[in-house]
C-alpha cells in the first residue's frame, strides 16, 4: 500500500493492468491516482485523483517534506518525494503539513494538476 485515504474527491473507472491493492498509487500516463479498493487484473475498479492522502516516503536524513511543497510519485522507488526526478516522477500533489525525515508518510492534498488539465480544455 503507498496511501492511506484520508478523504475522497474526484474518482474515475480504471482497469487493472495487473492486481492492484487498496491504497496503491495507479499511474496512467501523467494520471496518477489512488486505488479505493482491491482490484483483480483486468477488473474495472475506481481509483481516487482528488483528495487528501497519506502517501509512502522514504525515511532518513534529507526526506522531510515541509508543508506548502510540491509532492511526486516515484514509481521506481514507489514513494513520494520533493523531487520531480528529472521530470521522470509524476506530479501528486502539494503536501499539508510537515512530514520529518522519520516519518513514513507525508499528507498530500491531491487534485489540483486534475483541475488544471480540465480548465485547460474547457
Amino acid at each position: 500500500m503507498g496511501a492511506q485515504i484520508i478523504r475522497l474527491g474526484l474518482r474515475i473507472n480504471y482497469t487493472a493492468p495487473s492486481d492492484i491493492d487498496y491504497g496503491d498509487v495507479v499511474v496512467q500516463g501523467d494520471l496518477v491516482g489512488i486505488a479505493t479498493r482491491d482490484i483483480k487484473s483486468g477488473e474495472v475498479g475506481r481509483i481516487a485523483l482528488a483528495g487528501l492522502f497519506g502517501i509512502v516516503k522514504d525515511t532518513g536524513v534529507g526526506t522531510a517534506i515541509n508543508a506548502g511543497t510540491k509532492v511526486y510519485w516515484d514509481a521506481n522507488s514507489k514513494v513520494a518525494t520533493a523531487s520531480d526526478g528529472g521530470g521522470l516522477n509524476k506530479f501528486l500533489g502539494v503536501s499539508t503539513r510537515d512530514a520529518q525525515d522519520g516519518d513514513r508518510f507525508v499528507r498530500v492534498l491531491m487534485g489540483g494538476g486534475v483541475l488544471a488539465a480540465a480548465g485547460a480544455e474547457g
